[in-house]
């Protein structure tokens, strides 16, 4: 079940994407800003800015953004200097929450999370206090249809490396390591497999449910944290009941 909370998750997310467009721009900006100071700005040698400039063409992030992000990252044009970094808390219920963010102001990033944790029945804790609760991974999925051979693609995940492979109701989930992730995804690119989602997401070890009182404020938390402008994505260990 956690496999088709993490489907759903992702396909409302993109759905949101495509509807706030300009926020999801200056998301990507920030993030080849980041990449382009931390790798170089060439996407042939610096594997994690050809990743994040593949996914802001796929989500029609005009060319003319991506040049300027990464001028700006190299610093040929002035910008502001922004930072990643990770924040952990806990919702309604005891969801443990961990956030992925990108900021040019740690302490009003920090601030603004705190209050929206506390707004909506959470608390933001320390550091390490929930990422335990959490492993890094190569996540993809691949939407199911008639035209797909579903053995195929398993086979084909499984041969590239992938740790753990799934068959859901309206989907496939590929599980890889960090390490093998562009292998695997590289591979079912090279067989014509359509990727829905390919990215490194935090996976919970475990998830738990929560009682109905406490999931909507929960809910309502997530979607908010969502909708911050410095938060590039939310992981959580929720898993939504039946």
């Amino acid at each position: 079940m956690a496999g088709h909370s993490k489907w759903s998750n992702i396909k409302n997310r993109k759905a949101k994407m495509d509807a706030q467009k300009g926020k999801v721009y200056t998301r990507f900006s920030k993030l080849i800003i980041v990449a382009v100071r931390e790798g170089g700005p060439d996407p042939n040698a610096n594997s994690r800015l050809k990743d994040i400039i593949d996914k802001a063409k796929q989500a029609n992030m005009p060319n003319d953004n991506i040049a300027r992000a990464i001028k700006r990252g190299s610093g040929e044009l002035g910008g502001a200097d922004y930072e990643e970094i990770m924040y952990e808390g806990y919702g309604p219920g005891g969801v443990a929450i961990l956030l992925d963010a990108t900021t040019d102001n740690r302490n009003r990033t920090a601030g603004e999370m705190r209050h929206l944790f506390d707004k909506n029945g959470g608390n933001l804790g320390e550091t390490g206090c929930v990422a335990w609760m959490f492993e890094k991974k190569g996540l993809i999925l691949i939407e199911k249809n008639d035209e797909i051979d579903v053995d195929n693609i398993m086979m084909l995940a499984i041969d590239s490396g992938a740790d753990d492979v799934e068959e859901l109701e309206d989907s496939i989930e590929i599980i890889t390591s960090v390490e093998q992730f562009e292998t695997v995804k590289n591979n079912l690119q090279e067989n014509d497999v359509d990727l829905f989602s390919a990215e490194l997401s935090f996976i919970p070890n475990t998830t738990i449910t929560v009682p109905e009182s406490e999931s909507e404020k929960l809910e309502r938390l997530l979607e908010v944290l969502e909708e911050h402008d410095d938060v590039q994505n939310v992981y959580s260990n929720y898993e939504p009941a039946e």
